[in-house]
């Protein structure tokens, strides 16, 4: 991050300010070189300092490093006190579990989790192109990907309640050959992280059968049985987390699924995977291991993943706390180039960024869900569980380089061997890609 933070507007309120009139000495070294403003870089000096303090137990420093983040921390300031805010409640909550009688977070403060409409949520998914991105170049591929097939069945998994679907529709409306009956199939249980819906699972499938029909598309909507399962919520503990993705995978079988021969099944994971546990043992794969060796058996047409492009997944925090910093600034420094700093759709957009980074950083073991891999991790993994890439053709490209043209001039794309990768400002930031079984022959060439 370039830009510097003057100023000292505080956001966050930390209880018992007394707390912090110990001798400043142990901060010297924090301080260092950060005299006169602070920067990104100087930022994030001190986020680590407060991170080596809280791994090490020495609450004292912490509490001193968290006292001048605080003087910086703004929650309507420029984009690095606006991201630092973010950091600074994260690292507060950590610490508030360390030490809990000595350090709290003044409540007010809170991420609150808020339920959106759909119309909000269309609004949310075209603020910036960090999801309509991966959107566009999926449905560009699967409309190749299929063509020829009178009947299509998308497997659907992703965070954003289906807001993928209606441009691919209109899309399929479009076919000189005429639309094929579509399919869509989505699980009952999704990871609880932003953006969340204040209308249920079914509602949406209402509503896109509703679009499907005023274009003249044969239109079927289903959720994964999960009769065991009294609702879509993923609680945040270890045992109901990993029974709920469990029993989705044993839920992905040809017949449960109603698989049909004269189909053509695609498999979508946008912004999923990561919250497959990685864990494994001696002798089982890990649910995400497990996870793509199951969708390879039912044989699909082709495999979509989009994610993120960082890795997110390191156990020492202090690696995580670089990793992230360094990332996540983009969205913050996007959104400054055209909301202004109290815009509530900027505020929203950015509390929600807030939630991902506190569990990157407050939470360990099971509670820490947020575990991405770049996307040449992925790719990596992709390959070693029996995956073969597929490039995306020129017009795929074209139709991405349309979308970035509405959004700022920061925003641009890049090809990294088969993926396609979303970037601000050169930095990596959302990779698409797609991927067939090895052995299985594409029945369309995605690159011509």
């Amino acid at each position: 991050m370039k830009t510097e933070v003057r100023g000292n507007t505080t956001s966050i309120s930390l209880q018992n300010p007394s707390l912090f009139n110990a001798p400043q000495s142990s901060l010297s070294g924090a301080l260092k070189g950060c005299l006169g403003s602070l920067d990104g870089a100087c930022i994030e000096k001190l986020l680590l300092h407060c991170a080596s303090a809280l791994e090490s137990n020495d609450v004292t420093l912490a509490q001193q490093v968290m006292w001048v983040l605080n003087n910086v921390a703004s929650s309507v300031g420029d984009p690095n006190q606006r991201l630092t805010s973010c950091f600074l409640r994260a690292l507060v909550s950590r610490a508030s579990r360390v030490c809990p009688t000595t350090m709290s977070f003044n409540g007010s403060g809170t991420i609150q989790r808020r339920l959106m409409s759909v119309t909000e949520l269309a609004g949310y998914v075209d603020l910036i192109p960090w999801h309509r991105f991966g959107f566009c170049a999926s449905n560009s591929a699967i409309l190749k990907a299929i063509q020829g097939y009178p009947k299509v069945h998308i497997l659907d998994f992703s965070i954003t309640h289906c807001m993928q679907w209606p441009t691919l529709i209109d899309a399929l409306a479009k076919r000189p050959e005429g639309p094929p009956s579509l399919r869509i199939t989505v699980p009952f249980c999704v990871p609880q992280v932003p953006p969340l819906l204040n209308v249920s699972t079914e509602e949406v499938g209402l509503r896109l059968g509703n679009f499907a029909k005023f274009r003249d598309v044969p239109f079927e909507f289903n959720v994964i049985d999960g009769s065991s399962s009294t609702s879509g919520e993923i609680i945040m503990s270890k045992e109901s987390s990993t029974l709920h993705f469990e029993s989705l995978l044993s839920h992905l079988t040809p017949s449960m699924l109603n698989l049909r021969d004269d189909e053509a099944l695609v498999i979508n994971c946008q912004n999923w995977i990561r919250y497959l546990s990685d864990e494994r043992n001696t002798l089982d794969a890990s649910l995400r291991d497990a996870f793509l060796d199951i969708i390879k058996g039912l044989n699909p047409s082709i495999v979509l993943v989009v994610d993120e492009d960082s890795d997110l997944s390191a156990s020492s925090l202090t690696s995580r706390i670089t990793t992230c910093f360094n990332y996540l600034w983009i969205p913050f420094d996007a959104l400054e180039t055209f909301l202004p700093k109290d815009s509530c759709q900027r505020l929203d957009y950015e509390s929600d960024i807030g939630h991902k980074i506190e569990n990157i950083i407050s939470f360990e073991g099971f509670q820490r869900i947020e575990r991405l891999e770049s996307g040449g991790q992925l790719s990596q993994r992709m390959k070693s569980a029996g995956y073969i890439s597929l490039p995306f053709c020129e017009e795929t490209v074209s139709e991405v380089k349309s979308l970035l043209d509405e959004h700022a001039s920061g925003w641009g794309m890049k090809r990294e061997e088969d993926m396609l990768v979303l970037t601000w400002k050169g930095h990596n930031s959302v990779f698409a890609t797609a991927w067939l079984p090895n052995g299985l022959e594409p029945c369309v060439d995605l690159s011509g």
